[in-house]
């Protein structure tokens, strides 16, 4: 699965495996996406465990978007799929999604799931598009945004997408 997500496509853009020294841009860029963002201990957990961790760059080699999913048995885990603010709307997740999809059925996976904000709309938009389903619900999965009346928690959306469907 390696070779492919170092292969550089035709529009230049290209996954690379995320190293330590792209984290002050990575958090950056996860700092500006979210109001409760991973910490720089979890990306550095995250590559210190072997995970699937990569970043989109462009042809200057700048941070476009990251990615990191956890393999388990038959099955993939997207833990983080960010793209820089002022990247997205251009095809860079889904570019991201198809090459952890191509990468996961080459590695067997049967698989891929995914746990979502269910306030993120954008994001289910974007997966449901991709042919993802939802398919559960974890009560209060995340620490609530500031700001909310409600709960202090958070429920999320379980999206899974059966990997031998996809097209």
């Amino acid at each position: 699965m390696s070779a492919q997500w170092r292969e550089r496509g035709p529009d230049s853009r290209h996954l690379t495996p995320m190293r330590e020294g792209q984290l002050d841009t990575i958090m950056a860029i996860e700092n500006a996406a979210y109001a409760l963002p991973w910490t720089r201990g979890n990306f550095v957990d995250s590559i210190a465990s072997g995970y699937l961790a990569h970043c989109l760059l462009d042809e200057h080699d700048v941070v476009l978007g990251y990615s990191v999913a956890m393999r388990a048995a038959d099955e993939i885990h997207l833990l983080n799929l960010t793209v820089a603010q002022h990247e997205q709307g251009r095809g860079h997740a889904r570019h991201m999604l198809d090459i952890l999809v191509a990468g996961s059925r080459e590695a067997s996976a049967t698989q891929l799931w995914l746990e979502v904000r269910e306030s993120n709309s954008r994001a289910r938009e974007l997966y449901r598009r991709y042919g993802m389903a939802e398919v559960g619900l974890r009560k209060g999965y995340y620490p609530a945004a500031a700001g909310l009346k409600r709960a202090t928690r958070e429920d999320a959306v379980v999206m899974r997408l059966a990997l031998e469907e996809v097209t």
